[in-house]
Formats: C-alpha cells, structure tokens, sequence
C-alpha cells in the first residue's frame, strides 16, 4: 500500500499478518500533526519491488517491519538505501488463546505455537505440558491440512480448541482482533509478577517497523513519523541479531526498551533486587533520574525448557551504543563457554557434557 502526501511524499508499506503497518499509518494521518496529508491506495508486491521503487524515486519513504529486512540489507545497500527511522513495538507480547493461564493449565494440556523460543519459555514456565510446533500436532494426528497463510492457520487452531482437541494456542494480537477471536486471551508479559515468576521475552524484531529512505534523502523526512526509542530499539537489535542466521535467530529472544529511574527503581524495590537498584546509581552512589536508560536483555533457551542463558543490562541512554557493543562481545563468551563439554581437571573427573546445545 502507498501513502501519499500533498508535499509530494509517498510512503509505501510492506504488512505483515503480525503487524498492520498500513492501519498504524492510517491512522496517524488523522492527527492534527498529519492535516496536509492525503491518502492514496496502490500495490506493493515485495520487498525487492518496493526497494526498487524507492531507489528509482517512485517513492519516498518504505516502512516495514524489521525482521523483513534481516537478510537482506546488501540488496537494500546495493539501492543504495538505508533504515533512517524506526517506530518502537506497541503491541510485541504474543498471546496465549486459551480459557486457563499458563499457570492454570490442566496437566498434559496440548498448546500450540509456531515460534520455537515461545514453545521453550512456555516449556520453562510449565514442565508438565504438551509445548508443539503445528507441524508436529498434524504429524502425531496424522492431519494433512495445508494452510496458505498465518491467517487460516489461526482460524484452524481456534476450531481446534474449540473441538477441544487442544487446550490453547499462541497468536499474535494483530491476528486475534483481525480475525475477531472471542476466546480468553492471556498476554506473555515480559515482567514476572512476583520474584522468580515466569516471564516471556518478545521474539527479535516483533513488531518493529522500521523506514528506508534513499541515502541522498534529507532526515527531515521521516523526522515527524521516526521516534528514539524505536531507533533505540532498532540499532540495539540489529547490532546484535543482523548476524546470526535463520536457525540461531528462532532460539533467541530479545527485548530493548526505554527506562526512566523511577520505574527501575519501583522494580528493584519490588523485587528486592539490590543489582538492578545498584545500575540507577552514579560512582559516587547518588541517583541520577534525569536521563532516560537502555534496558536490554537476551536469552537462549534449551529445548526442554530447563537451562537459560542469558544477560540483563542496563544502560544510560548516552551510553548505550558503546555498552552494545561490549554486550556482544561478552555474549559470545559466554555462548562458547557454555557451548563446549567442561574438560576435566584432573584424571578422576569424567568429562562433563556442555550446559547448553546451541544447535538443538
């Protein structure tokens, strides 16, 4: 779709099923801010036709989400474009479908989840679960259903819960309102409600959009329309994520967002965290609450659900890029410590296996 202005300015958007780029700019334009835009409705097949469209100047402005993009930034490069904004996650929790909460589900209860880092958090809130991939419930139920699209295989997954052959199911909430769903939903908040609670990181990317302008593009283009925090949110990733495969990227869950110190400090107090009161204080062990700070964490998780590696920081907004990059490097440390078999220390011990299989 294309969005056009009186100014000439045309934005096209690439939708996802889990993310209605179109929608969110619709309605933006009827802000007082947006009063001199105009609306006008094209196609846009792909992300190669669109970025080919916005190097040849047939448009302005591409917003997409960021996952479309991973793996292709040499073809957006060779266009000679690049990411000059980016508007934070407003809805990056997927949700749980399903009459109980995670913590109230019967034993043996079947739920269903397409993303592999989901079914391992869910496997690490409750270990006595039925956690499958779509795939493997049509496998063990000899079912040969094909569905085209993330759409039809909602709507399937909630005839089957409705069946009762399953007891619930994962979604996003873009699909559970476009698709109309009038069962109980129950968000994967990344925050536990209490000390050692469970807790749900959002998958890379998830709900990021992100806007490509041509590099001779003024950056007062997508000034209105960018915010800090999602370019916060996209350099961090893409930092960290821009690397890493198809396969390493489905076991891995990440959430960056902005903080204020009050807040931090409310959770430190809440959680009796002595570590996270500590990052909101100066050398001098004074509070500083007048710049906003940088929460990152990452995770992996093993297939069972029962081992997580992970990093928890948090960083001065100033900071952040520099204390990114030292990030990655301390996470490969510790991915390749935690990836090899413990050697022994003398010749009584056995060779212990690795704590984690990365590949798995």
């Amino acid at each position: 779709m294309v969005v056009a202005v009186k100014n000439k300015t045309k934005i096209v958007t690439l939708d996802s099923p889990h993310c209605n780029i179109t929608k969110y700019f619709n309605n933006i334009l009827k802000s007082e801010e947006y009063n001199d835009f105009e609306r006008m409705v094209t196609a846009s097949s792909s992300f190669s036709s669109s970025i080919k469209d916005l190097s040849e100047g047939e448009c302005d402005v591409v917003a997409m989400t960021g996952i479309e993009l991973h793996g292709k930034e040499l073809e957006m490069l060779q266009y000679e474009c690049h990411v000059s904004g980016a508007i934070a996650p407003k809805r990056p929790n997927m949700l749980l479908i399903s009459e109980n909460k995670i913590d109230y589900q019967p034993k043996s209860a079947i739920i269903l989840c397409e993303q592999k880092i989901i079914r391992r958090q869910l496997r690490r809130a409750r270990n006595n679960l039925r956690i499958l991939s779509i795939e493997a419930y049509k496998s063990i139920n000899n079912i040969e259903i094909i569905h085209s699209n993330d759409f039809e295989t909602s709507e399937w997954m909630e005839e089957q819960r409705k069946l009762g052959k399953i007891d619930g199911f994962i979604t996003s909430k873009e699909i559970f309102e476009s698709l109309k769903f009038n069962g109980r939903r129950h968000t994967l908040l990344p925050d536990p409600k209490e000390g050692g609670g469970a807790y749900f990181l959002p998958i890379p990317y998830s709900d990021l959009i992100i806007l490509l302008t041509r590099k001779s593009s003024p950056k007062s283009l997508t000034r209105v329309m960018t915010e800090k925090e999602g370019e916060t949110i996209w350099w961090v990733q893409n930092q960290i994520l821009g690397s890493l495969t198809s396969q390493e990227l489905s076991n891995t869950s990440i959430l960056v967002r902005h903080r204020k110190v009050k807040s931090l400090m409310e959770e430190a107090e809440r959680y009796k965290d002595l570590t996270l009161e500590q990052a909101c204080h100066d050398s001098e062990g004074e509070v500083v609450d007048s710049e906003v700070h940088v929460e990152l964490k990452i995770e992996k998780i093993s297939k069972n659900g029962k081992r997580t590696i992970g990093i928890h920081r948090i960083i001065p907004y100033s900071k952040f890029e520099y204390a990114t990059i030292s990030l990655i490097r301390d996470w490969e440390v510790i991915l390749r410590e935690v990836s090899q078999d413990v050697p022994q220390d003398s010749y009584h011990d056995k060779i212990a296996t690795a704590f984690i299989d990365l590949e798995e």
